[in-house]
């Protein structure tokens, strides 16, 4: 229900009062925080109830007490919180073994839950199917001084099928060390800014899933506020299509965009040797003179096992050819090792000056070591040496 009225709000608590016969629960309102302070305070169980999607965009919204909904939902299929402070939701999901779907977005400073708290809570969950979790806010600096390491046995979620995480790598790291998850196959981490990015489990979690280590291609955008990789298991990633893996960093200036992401990549890319396609695609504008060269053969070093490089649009050309042109002599194979194929799409065909001229050198340099790369140039094919057509 989304209140815009008084009219409305008393309505709801009305209806709230028949407990149990309530299935279905929607709320969703910026207006009134009364209704929800009041169903806060509700400690009725609500036997019947199969979904219930609490949203709120106001400010000083009413942290959720332990004796919420009585503690207990045992028919509950689908928990959605937005913005909803629930630092005690262990109590009441304890009680909930048939939760199939459980989404926890927008989690602020006043519902943090402690990692070493949340998997405990999720372990009787042998039903749940996907699971989100999105923090508001970075944590405080109380809260990572007083992490505790991990328990070194394991959660096993044997239906688990999408996990989406955002937050801090540290938080994920002790998350991903205490869960397994066979039948994951849809990821989506999204990264804060951090000055280092230290994922050591996270490539372990990557390893030990086999949809991940089958995965064929690789995308990796620039924008002007993030840079993100994603993943799949076809040969060739559409933009808008299904991936196993997207993993975002949130940082503006593309030299730290260009520093964070390898920092992760190392952890895992390497390991995956069916990854043979990879996509880089940079569409933000303000790019000119902020990258070092260096940086930009960082974030392709990982990527050993890759056969066909597509760069997309023009700044991704006229940024990466520079890269490939140092690659001379004994270091002709440093990066990119296994490539076969160069792509490069441009809205003009016709390459510049010093983008062809950096082209030309990296393919010389490929073919006298012995692992020549074929170039393209829009849809066309031009051989082994770059041409304009």
């Amino acid at each position: 229900m989304d209140m815009k009225s008084r009219e409305d709000v008393t309505n709801f608590i009305a209806a709230l009062g028949h407990h149990n016969r309530v299935c279905k629960i929607y709320y969703e309102n910026e207006q009134f925080q009364d209704p929800l302070k009041e169903f806060a305070a509700i400690d009725e169980a609500f036997p019947a109830l199969t979904s219930l999607c609490l949203t709120s965009f106001g400010q000083n919204v009413p942290v959720l007490p332990d004796s919420f909904l009585g503690g207990s939902a045992p028919r509950l299929r689908s928990l959605d919180l937005d913005r909803i402070p629930y630092p005690s939701i262990g109590n009441l999901l304890s009680s909930t073994t048939n939760l199939v779907r459980l989404s926890l977005r927008g989690i602020p400073h006043s519902g943090y839950i402690a990692p070493e708290t949340i998997v405990p809570c999720l372990s009787t969950l042998a039903r749940l199917e996907s699971l989100e979790l999105r923090f508001r806010y970075p944590r405080t600096w109380a809260h990572r001084a007083s992490r505790h390491p991990p328990p070194l046995t394991r959660v096993v979620f044997p239906n688990l099928t999408s996990l989406d995480f955002r937050g801090e790598t540290e938080y994920l790291e002790d998350i991903l060390s205490q869960i397994e998850t066979p039948m994951l196959n849809q990821t989506y981490f999204w990264f804060f800014n951090q000055l280092v990015f230290d994922t050591p489990r996270l490539g372990h979690f990557i390893r030990r899933t086999e949809t991940f280590m089958t995965s064929h291609a690789a995308r990796v955008e620039c924008s002007d506020s993030a840079i993100l990789i994603r993943l799949s298991r076809r040969e060739e990633i559409i933009y808008d299509d299904w991936q196993v893996l997207s993993l975002l960093i949130s940082c503006k200036p593309l030299d730290w965009q260009l520093s964070a992401l390898p920092q992760v990549l190392n952890s895992f890319l390497s390991s995956l040797s069916t990854l043979e396609s990879l996509q880089i695609a940079v569409s933000r504008k303000d790019w000119q003179g902020e990258v070092e060269v260096i940086q930009w053969r960082e974030l392709l070093h990982p990527f050993t096992a890759v056969k066909r490089v597509t760069l997309v649009f023009e700044h991704s050309v006229r940024l990466v050819a520079p890269a490939l042109q140092e690659l001379a002599g004994e270091r002709a194979t440093e990066v990119l090792p296994a490539l076969q194929n160069l792509f490069l799409f441009t809205w003009d065909r016709r390459l510049s000056g010093p983008v062809k001229e950096a082209i030309e050198q990296f393919i010389a340099a490929r073919q006298l070591c012995g692992h020549p790369v074929t170039v393209h140039t829009g849809m066309g094919k031009v051989g082994s040496t770059c041409s304009d057509r």
